[in-house]
């Protein structure tokens, strides 16, 4: 037997649990409230721009769903309860949540607040068979939060995540590995990772409805039709995904961004936003040990050119530094630098600062271009605020102008670096 069969039968025997809550806060908020159990509540779209982060399954019978604006849903849901959400009592809850799913695998892979890939590969003998730990996860879960979770299991990340979610509310499927095609074969090309909107109307213009449809394609015929890309959705279809939870995966890039509750044209309010941004990316490096060389500076304008929501002009700036830093006051004075080199006058509806070219920070590492006693004295102020913001919160104290840069809704995403809400 070849290396490389070993390594193919190694692939098809791994266990993948994908594990992912229920209406997350929205259970969350009925769980602490007795008088909105049994109700449409809709966590997220209070502001004028705001967009629904979580519905209840009370609320998702009307059609309200998570990314919806928040007047659609007003508009589904007449009746619904709107509630602006305490990201505090969130992050609180998927700390203990993601407590409870270690005691499970060690290898967890977190995806947002409140969903995780476990790898359950060879833990048969000391846990037992995958669906077993799958129903004890889920019974832990709900004896200790009193919150509902279900789970997906399966041999690779795609066909478990789709399994989670194929039995929610509060349910457990496993496909096993001789059962993923026919798990697979009769959904919808969307379904695939990767599928968005432009590729399932290119699919459907060949004569792809199904999974199965692409899965059984001549990966020769694919390649001609459609590229690399092809191929690649090919190997999907067919349940060849073999990524690996990857639970210390170094990240590639660092962001934070809002959408403004009114279209922005004054750059004081825009330069004020990009420091509080710039401020929070640049904890998050420090905090995680990584500093970055490229700057990013994101702009959506306010004039849609089109309908739906990708109607909005999105224009993007970079640029590299001479050497890689994990300074907000950098950070702020590269970004703003790009907004005023971009020439723009058009109101801007969100504003988002990123970094990447992600380096690891090396021990007493000095700077070529900066005075030693500079950079110095930079680093005590950005230790001293590091410290304020774990006591106090990440507003307690920035440095320069802060305001204007209030979000119109939640987030569910865990971002790299960034300190417990709950403390």
């Amino acid at each position: 037997m070849t290396a490389l069969t070993n390594e193919r039968k190694s692939r098809r025997q791994r266990v993948v649990m994908h594990a992912d809550m229920d209406a997350f806060y929205a259970s969350v908020e009925q769980r602490d409230n007795p008088e909105l159990r049994a109700k449409p509540v809709i966590v997220g779209g209070t502001s004028a721009r705001g967009v629904v982060t979580a519905a209840s399954y009370e609320a998702r019978a009307f059609g309200v769903r998570s990314a919806m604006p928040g007047y659609e849903a007003r508009r589904l849901c007449p009746k619904g309860i709107f509630i602006s959400g305490a990201m505090k009592k969130y992050s609180r809850e998927s700390k203990r949540i993601f407590e409870i799913f270690r005691r499970y695998s060690p290898r967890v892979q977190g995806l947002s607040l409140d969903e995780a890939f476990l790898d359950l590969t060879g833990t048969e003998r000391l846990m037992g068979a995958p669906r077993s730990i799958g129903e004890r996860l889920r019974a832990e879960v709900r004896e200790r939060t009193g919150l509902a979770v279900s789970v997906g299991i399966a041999p690779v990340k795609m066909v478990a995540k789709i399994a989670s979610g194929s039995c929610k509310p509060d349910g457990l499927l496993e496909v096993r590995p001789g059962e993923v095609r026919a798990f697979l074969d009769p959904l919808p090309i969307g379904r695939i990772w990767g599928v968005g909107p432009v590729a399932e109307a290119r699919f459907k213009m060949l004569g792809i409805q199904r999974v199965g449809d692409l899965a059984r394609m001549d990966p020769r015929r694919l390649e001609e039709l459609l590229g690399d890309w092809g191929l690649e959705f090919g190997r999907l279809a067919r349940g060849e995904e073999y990524s690996e939870v990857e639970p210390y995966r170094d990240p590639r890039s660092y962001s934070e961004e809002n959408t403004f509750d009114s279209d922005i044209t004054d750059r004081q309010v825009l330069n004020s936003a990009i420091i509080t941004h710039a401020e929070s990316v640049a904890r998050r490096l420090r905090t995680d040990h990584f500093r970055a060389r490229t700057i990013v500076l994101k702009l959506k304008l306010g004039q849609r050119t089109a309908t739906g929501p990708r109607g909005y002009p999105t224009l993007s700036r970079r640029v590299t530094l001479p050497e890689a830093t994990d300074d907000g006051e950098t950070i702020s004075r590269s970004a703003m630098d790009l907004l005023a080199r971009s020439g723009l006058d058009a109101a801007i509806r969100l504003l988002g600062v990123g970094v990447a070219n992600i380096v690891r920070e090396s021990p007493g590492q000095l700077s070529l271009f900066e005075p030693r006693e500079r950079q110095a004295r930079r680093e005590r102020l950005n230790v001293a605020l590091d410290e304020i913001s774990r006591r106090f919160g990440n507003t307690a104290v920035t440095r320069g102008e802060r305001g204007g840069a209030e979000r119109a809704g939640l987030s569910t995403q865990i971002k790299r670096g960034e300190l417990d809400a709950a403390e």
